[in-house]
């Protein structure tokens, strides 16, 4: 990567007329990092909070694992999550923790910068990390902590070279595989042979470092498996686990729902519809059972690592987070996979364990999001998060649910040329309400009460007598991005193949809303 930037955006809204020309570069918000072809590093040192002892910190992060996924949720009758169960009883649940975009590396660079994917412009994943983009490890790193990434980066246009911020490095390309191929790991720079089931794999290595640290000396580890990813292949171990079980498909799945804009309708017969799946066949239930299986492996690489902490007599005072970097339809709204602004997309699972952080047992209700990760886990190393962050500090709201919080968070998704079929999406989200803004398409908006509709079924925007709250929720989505800069849609070069196909077979093409009719009035000459 060099250090040359030049990404165009289109202008939202506002003045200086329909288009102007937007440089990444100049917008960047951060300092810079020192990395081939970045600028050289500023200082990275934060201020301390006094009379806070620096805490361990592990993260563990999964790939498109939905927030209702987990044991204890019984989303299904069936999948086990013991590990994950385990680290609810003995901390807390964040249940309703939410990602800005549900998408990987966008919400990859969130969780890293405590920022929105317009402010730290990683915003798909094939936009490379801007000049001057700081990941919060670096300043862990300044304040003394050992640092290690395990697992699958996938950020941008990155590779699996070692990135700042960590002194121990284990990654892949890409998506990386299941099972050993060509391309192998990077350990520290140098090219590794993958030797076994990845999530195995990783999860050795994670325990070498772990097993190696100076108990004197506070650590981070940042372990981002590539499971729960598509296509789904459980280890050898789990493999048929649940076949026999009984999959509950949601209501719906089924086409035709009242105010549905017609591009969620036309996307069921897509690459990410249930129609066209990939562009073939798919039984929904099938791939649910081989998403859990895949999970197994998962979880059983949590209580190793828990184990290994307790046996260090370090378990009590690490901080274990665990979370996913985004969500997974399985024929919600018709639809599979993600980018949409569904809560099965949004939604995340975020678990959160220290007894002297996080009361056992308890449940956080208030909206948290992937860009409060970085200044909570600055927070419990006992540093203050810098002023740039759009994300906050999570920690007070386990102990005091009146603790002062955002009332709202704005979601956003930019359309992709591989993957034409969901629009560009802005969103905003309060406890009670949310609202999709689509851009570049002729469609209906979508509002929904999600306390009397959570499974989003009904959209208010289909019938009148809503204009008041839209209005109120649009003026605030706005006011948001502009406060935020994020006024600015960006444009890509033209890059990679198109999943555009549709099946002559299947579902056809969705008329207009009936509210977009009327009658022809004759003009006057």
């Amino acid at each position: 990567m060099t250090d040359k930037v030049d990404r165009r955006g289109v202008l939202l809204a506002g003045g200086g007329g329909a288009f102007g020309l937007y440089s990444w570069a100049a917008g960047a918000q951060t300092a810079p990092h020192a990395a081939p072809g970045r600028s050289a590093p500023q200082d990275l040192r934060l201020k301390r909070r006094p009379g806070i002892k620096p805490k361990n910190i592990l993260v563990v992060l999964t790939d498109d694992h939905r927030y209702d996924a987990l044991g204890f949720m019984k989303a299904q009758d069936f999948g086990e999550t013991p590990t994950l169960d385990r680290l609810a009883r003995e901390g807390s649940h964040f249940r309703n923790a939410f990602v800005t975009t549900a998408l990987c590396s966008p919400s990859r660079a969130s969780i890293f910068t405590g920022l929105y994917a317009h402010q730290h412009k990683v915003v798909d994943n094939n936009h490379p990390i801007p000049p001057g983009l700081i990941f919060f490890p670096q300043y862990l790193q300044k304040a003394g902590y050992d640092t290690a990434f395990i697992g699958k980066w996938h950020m941008g246009s990155e590779g699996d070279d070692p990135q700042p911020g960590f002194d121990h490095w284990v990654s892949f390309k890409g998506q990386g595989d299941y099972l050993p191929g060509p391309n192998g790991l990077n350990v520290d720079g140098r090219k590794v042979p993958q030797k076994g089931y990845i999530t195995d794999e990783l999860t050795d290595y994670a325990l070498d470092w772990i097993g190696k640290r100076d108990p004197k000396k506070p650590w981070m580890m940042h372990m981002a498996h590539k499971a729960v990813h598509s296509e789904f292949i459980p280890a050898e171990r789990h493999k048929g686990r649940y076949d026999n079980e009984t999959f509950r498909y949601p209501e719906n799945m089924k086409p035709g729902i009242p105010g549905r804009p017609m591009w969620v309708e036309n996307q069921r017969n897509s690459w990410h519809g249930v129609d066209y799946a990939y562009h073939g066949t798919l039984d929904i239930a099938d791939y649910y059972k081989r998403y859990m299986e895949t999970l197994l492996a998962v979880d059983e690489s949590l209580a190793k690592i828990m184990d290994l902490l307790e046996q260090r007599g370090e378990l009590d005072d690490t901080l274990i987070l665990y979370m996913g970097d985004n969500g997974f339809m399985f024929g919600e709204h018709g639809l599979i996979d993600k980018r949409a602004a569904y809560e099965e997309l949004m939604r995340v699972p975020m678990i959160a364990r220290c007894p002297s952080l996080f009361p056992a047992g308890s449940v956080v209700e208030q909206v948290v999001a992937n860009i409060d990760v970085a200044p909570t886990l600055l927070a419990a190393a006992g540093l203050e998060a810098p002023a740039h962050m759009a994300g906050a500090n999570m920690l007070p709201l386990a102990h005091d649910k009146d603790a002062p919080w955002r009332e709202e968070f704005l979601y956003e998704y930019y359309w992709e040329r591989n993957f034409p079929q969901t629009p560009t999406v802005h969103a905003l989200r309060e406890d009670r309400y949310k609202y999709i803004h689509f851009h570049g398409i002729w469609d209906l908006d979508e509002l929904y009460d999600l306390a009397a509709d959570p499974h989003e079924n009904d959209n208010l925007l289909a019938k009148p007598g809503h204009e008041d709250l839209v209005s109120r929720l649009s003026g605030k989505l706005f006011d948001l991005l502009e406060q935020t800069d994020g006024m600015q849609i960006p444009l890509s070069v033209d890059a990679g193949g198109r999943n555009e196909l549709r099946s002559a077979e299947g579902s056809k093409q969705a008329p207009f809303p009936p509210s977009f009719f009327r009658s022809a009035a004759r003009r006057r000459p």
